[in-house]
């Protein structure tokens, strides 16, 4: 028996005549056409359902706007999120897990600065127990004393081994950093904020904040659009209030400005995190904006990953994207590097910043990240939990299924110089500040010779 000898990629690229071509990219086709109703109850739920019947299930999104200026919002919050599925006045926690096991299911809560989000799925056939189910948690949840100090306990125990990890510190630096004291930097609680809530409190926060009226209902499945909605409205009939869901407070504009070297002694890698403002979904230049995003860090080929990645090996990661809080969006810039990289990755983030805005993206950049775009959104939709996930996230810039399946059109009309001046407009490394968290001793002298750092004082951002 003959042993096969190993070869490598670029071997197996490779002919006798020369480097294997690659074969063309194929057309994208176009996004189906989705049976939806898009519309808002009486108590004031806008409800999206959607057919897709590819499989006999069915995807539930809830989304409530959740903000909060109370001191222990943040506290409370994520104990409701915890506990609103332990008990109603109907069903205890076993009930509610059998319930939902027997329609081949599952619910599931989480919260942040923005939104109290509740998940669920089951069989088609069991959607009426799944609504059932959603309307008593959402009309009469419980929240039991001892069902809220054991859910307490454990999430102390969470948020003290979730502080000590690197990645929540530099998303709290950067938060904090851009927009202060504004109620988005409350992603993490604080474990000592969490021990002082009360079941009281919790019942209190349910009450005045999980409300229908501004809140988002998308559910996505093997069913007739209109049929369903009705099921829901009657479902939800016992779910009203004349007040509205309490929406977060407008985001400040992200100005351009000095990166802040947070210290983190000791640590021998370091978070690098850089920010700047974008454009929402809703902007006709999103999908250009979208192209020149992807050209720069949006994905495995992109410009960045090449350089700090491939060629000079400085991360494992790097990466960019958008985030969208409301009517705001911005676009991120993150990777994390060993000490002795952290200033030569950083000098060589801003330079592909500086080389996309000045040196524009070539035709064939362009339809590579386009055709990664349109694919990579018709992936992501194929499934029902897929597509309930991206309309859920579209519903909270008002927008629904028709933008979802236009989409791809837009892409497809973009054109080089249109990337080129979104490039142009958006990627300037004077628009980006940020911060670098890690060991000061080691970083602060390498990133002071590239100037436009700061350095902050241990904890501080």
């Amino acid at each position: 028996m003959t042993s096969a000898t190993h070869r490598d990629a670029a071997e197996i690229g490779r002919t006798e005549q020369g480097p294997r071509p690659v074969p063309p990219l194929g057309d994208q086709r176009a996004a189906a056409g989705l049976s939806s109703v898009d519309t808002t109850l009486g108590n004031g739920l806008r409800v999206l359902a959607v057919r897709k019947a590819n499989v006999p299930l069915v995807e539930l999104r809830l989304r409530v706007p959740f903000a909060g200026a109370d001191p222990l919002h943040s506290a409370t919050a994520e104990v409701l999120a915890e506990t609103i599925l332990t008990g109603t006045a109907r069903r205890d926690r076993i009930e509610i897990d059998t319930e939902l096991a027997l329609i081949g299911g599952e619910m599931n809560a989480s919260v942040d600065p923005e939104r109290l989000s509740v998940n669920g799925n089951a069989l088609a056939s069991g959607l009426p127990t799944l609504l059932d189910v959603l309307a008593d948690v959402l009309t009469s949840a419980s929240y039991v004393d001892n069902e809220v100090g054991r859910e307490s306990v454990r999430l102390v125990e969470r948020l003290a081994v979730s502080r000590t990890q690197p990645r929540v510190i530099a998303r709290e630096a950067l938060l904090k950093h851009v927009y202060l004291d504004h109620p988005v930097t409350k992603e993490v609680p604080e474990a000592e904020d969490v021990a002082k809530v009360t079941p009281d409190a919790v019942r209190a926060l349910h009450a005045s904040a999980v409300l229908p009226r501004g809140s988002v209902l998308v559910i996505v499945g093997d069913f007739d659009p209109a049929t369903v909605v009705a099921d829901i409205e009657k479902a939800l009939q016992g779910w009203q209030s004349g007040d509205s869901a309490s929406v977060l407070p407008e985001l400040p504009g992200v100005a351009g400005g000095d990166v802040l070297l947070v210290p983190r002694a000791g640590a021998v890698q370091a978070q690098i995190r850089l920010i700047a403002q974008a454009l929402p979904r809703t902007d006709p230049r999103y999908a250009a904006l979208q192209l020149a995003n992807l050209t720069y860090g949006g994905y495995f080929s992109s410009r960045l990953v090449e350089n700090i990645r491939e060629d000079k090996g400085y991360t494992y990661s790097a990466h960019s994207g958008f985030e969208f809080t409301g009517a705001t969006a911005t676009v991120g810039v993150d990777a994390d590097t060993a000490n002795e990289v952290t200033a030569a990755a950083v000098l060589e983030t801003f330079y592909e910043l500086g080389r996309l805005a000045l040196v524009p993206p070539s035709a064939e950049e362009v339809e590579s990240v386009r055709q990664y775009a349109v694919g990579s959104l018709l992936t992501s939709t194929a499934s029902q939990a897929g597509l309930a996930s991206q309309l859920s996230a579209l519903a909270s810039s008002g927008l629904g299924a028709e933008w979802l399946a236009e989409h791809p059109g837009r892409l497809q009309a973009v054109t080089v110089d249109d990337v080129a001046q979104a490039a142009l407009d958006f990627f300037a490394p004077t628009r980006f500040t940020g911060v670098v968290v890690g060991d000061a001793d080691s970083l602060a002298p390498r990133l002071a010779a590239l100037g436009g750092f700061t350095v902050g004082e241990p904890g501080e951002s």
